[in-house]
């Protein structure tokens, strides 16, 4: 193939977008629309994600000792319990700072009653956080193995429904970005079918005069990448708008929820969804222009 018959072709597929102005507005509506709803979805569900990440965090096991246990005991179980690799941090709370959070917690005033008393004594205990809260039963199954251990104290029911939302979360999502995209193909492909079938009497003079199949189609496929690129652009703005403004007004209106609604920054949100976006726009205009081609287009 000659470069200038790709220069030509190419031309031909930009010039393509303003001739047919109405299909052209027709099909960047349509990606916009479907990407729209992808960044408004993607946004969500990575922040929820997000925010089950967080509350896994502060899911802790925590793990007391034999009363006749002693310091390096401990300190070598601790180092046990670090050498596994579903731990992401271990927290050693000694009796003293048992009793003082317990204090500060539950007592206030009424603490002084107990001056010099630590009724708290021998409570020495690791606070265990886990990458993953789904293998909490696996920790506490080799835990309950271990010299020294008294207690082992876990919430198998939160664990339980971090893990199954989590799960629930990601079916639905490949669920919906699944319907997303083939709706989008039909909707693009439709309307790029309509634009075929206005063009046809320009085609058949195209192939009167010798233009080779490639000629014909192929300014089809770059109208339909521009208008994916455009079809993307498009929301993408609109989302970002929109996510900095509604968390914005979330984090100022609604404090007492700062600790249960964890956003993720524009930054490491749109750093994704950008070039997601853009090959989204891309593929849905080239797919759909390709397959109404093939399907409609007899050459």
């Amino acid at each position: 193939m000659k470069i200038s018959t790709f220069v030509f072709t190419f031309k031909q597929g930009f010039k393509n977008i303003f001739r047919n102005k109405l299909f052209s507005l027709a099909t960047i509506a349509t990606i916009a629309a479907c990407i729209f709803l992808f960044g408004v979805f993607y946004s969500l569900v990575v922040n929820v994600q997000y925010s089950i990440a967080k509350a896994e965090t502060n899911v802790a096991v925590t793990v007391f000792f034999n009363e006749d246990i002693s310091e390096g005991q401990i300190q070598q179980i601790g180092e046990m319990i670090r050498g596994r690799s579903e731990v992401a941090s271990v927290e050693y709370v000694s009796a003293s700072d048992a009793w003082e959070s317990f204090k500060v917690d539950y007592l206030g005033e009424y603490a002084d009653g107990y001056e010099g008393d630590n009724p708290l004594e021998g409570s020495e205990n690791y606070e265990i956080y886990l990458k993953d809260v789904s293998k909490q039963p696996e920790l506490v199954a080799w835990l309950e193995t271990v010299d020294g251990v008294r207690e082992i104290n876990h919430s198998d029911v939160t664990a339980n429904i971090l893990t199954q939302f989590n799960k629930m979360l990601s079916y639905v999502s490949l669920g919906i970005i699944g319907i997303l995209l083939a709706v989008s193909l039909f909707l693009i492909s439709n309307t790029v079918s309509m634009g075929i079938a206005v063009r046809r009497e320009e085609i058949g003079i195209m192939k009167l005069i010798g233009a080779t199949n490639f000629v014909v189609r192929f300014p089809f496929l770059i109208e339909g990448v521009l208008l994916g690129l455009i079809g993307a652009g498009i929301p993408l703005a609109a989302v970002y708008y929109m996510y900095n403004y509604i968390t914005g007004y979330a984090e100022d209106h609604f404090v007492i929820l700062n600790d249960l609604l964890q956003f993720q920054s524009p930054r490491e949100i749109f750093s994704v969804l950008i070039p997601v976006a853009m090959v989204l726009g891309v593929g849905l205009g080239f797919f759909g222009s390709f397959i109404s081609v093939k399907r409609h287009l007899r050459v």
